[in-house]
């Protein structure tokens, strides 16, 4: 039997050397028990367990780091530091039942629309947005470098006639955030398509999929008596398309065209918030300079200033980012000197151009920040089993 059943000694029924031996037992031991069941209203389950034996398998050291059953609570440090003890606790797992429910929406639901799950390297020679924000690793005689993103290789797949991918993966990023939203190792969730017709295809799938896995995490959640059921939005498509100009007038600064910072994110959520009533929605038509180092944004033919580029946000958390890559290898390879980089450190990748490659494109979707948000966490260290930051190395 599953899950926690209640033990009950009673005096002139049970041996009295198993009271002795349990009130010699620390918490959080582990004991073995043999018994028989017996129907009670008081219990939690309904049922007790009256021992007939109890052996002692491997004793809890004393005093524990951290309370377990305890209502008292801990700061964040503290459970990730004994974080063993913290995933024992209810709370803590039923996150990531809900991950796990999740996740098994994604692959289903990319399944259906005819997307094949791929594999990419993690060990690189040469990052997608150069070498910046990478973590350096000796491999053999030279230097390779930790995956941030499989974005070159998803797109060398859609150049190699494998017209629909995603993939979920770990993913590195070597910035020195230390906030509630940032990690080093994070999970991505990156999808790729060919012969789009525009930004519009993409956002439309993205959005579908998402309504789909919120819905498939709500039954399976409600199924199983997991209360992160109840806090899961029901978000109906089409979402709202906010234009990158009208974010920048909510913000009061009309025509800057500078990136999006966090603080900005969570204004235009508020704004967001008012105006639309959607938890879910697009920023759109990013102006080229904001990515101009993301050399495979295609830029808009009619103007040139603007990418078809958005990201979707959920509450002012950005959850992904994504749009029409640039297939033609003339034009990617001045984007990639435009961003300060040399073409001949991508040559396995430009070769992919070079034999007839599909109009094409896709998102990253940062996994950890879904759970952190659709859980209601306050860190998204919570939303992984063993998180890594740029202070956290173990457990």
């Amino acid at each position: 039997m599953s899950g926690t059943t209640q033990v009950t000694l009673k005096k002139g029924v049970t041996d009295p050397a198993l009271f002795d031996l349990v009130g010699g037992v620390s918490r959080e031991s582990l004991i073995e028990v043999e018994g028989t069941v017996h129907r009670s209203e008081r219990a939690n389950r309904g049922v007790e367990l009256l021992p007939t034996s109890i052996t002692v398998g491997t004793r809890a050291d004393v005093p524990l780091p951290l309370g377990v059953v305890d209502k008292v609570g801990a700061d964040l440090d503290t459970r990730l530091n004994h974080r063993v003890l913290d995933l024992r606790k209810p709370a803590v797992r039923q996150v990531f039942e809900l991950r796990a429910a999740l996740l098994e929406g994604f692959r289903a639901s990319f399944t259906r629309r005819g997307f094949l799950e791929v594999e990419t390297p993690k060990l690189l020679k040469q990052g997608a947005e150069g070498g910046a924000t990478l973590f350096g690793v000796d491999y053999f005689e030279t230097r390779a470098f930790l995956a941030q993103s499989p974005q070159l290789y998803k797109q060398m797949l859609m150049g190699a006639g494998f017209e629909r991918v995603f993939e979920i993966a770990p993913a590195f990023r070597a910035e020195p955030s230390d906030t509630v939203r940032h990690i080093t190792e994070f999970t991505s969730l990156d999808g790729e398509m060919a012969y789009i017709e525009g930004a519009d295809e993409l956002r439309a799938t993205l959005e579908g999929v998402l309504v789909e896995v919120v819905q498939a995490a709500r039954d399976r959640l409600t199924a199983s008596g997991n209360p992160l059921a109840a806090r899961l939005p029901e978000p109906k498509t089409p979402f709202p398309r906010i234009p990158f100009d009208r974010c920048e007038e909510w913000l009061g600064r009309a025509g800057a065209q500078l990136d999006l910072g966090t603080e900005d994110e969570k204004k235009i959520g508020e704004f967001a918030e008012k105006e639309f009533q959607a938890p879910f929605y697009f920023i759109t038509d990013f102006p080229t300079q904001v990515k101009a180092l993301t050399f495979y944004a295609a830029r808009k033919d009619d103007d040139p200033t603007r990418t078809g580029y958005f990201d979707l946000d959920f509450r002012g958390l950005e959850l992904a980012s994504g749009g029409p890559r640039e297939h033609r290898i003339d034009r990617l390879t001045a984007n990639i000197r435009s961003a300060g980089l040399d073409p001949a450190a991508f040559s396995g990748y430009l070769e992919a151009f070079r034999y007839g490659m599909p109009p094409h494109g896709g998102w990253g979707f940062g996994i950890d920040r879904f759970v952190q948000a659709m859980a209601g966490l306050g860190n998204v260290r919570e939303a992984r089993l063993f998180p890594r930051d740029r202070y956290r190395l173990e457990p």
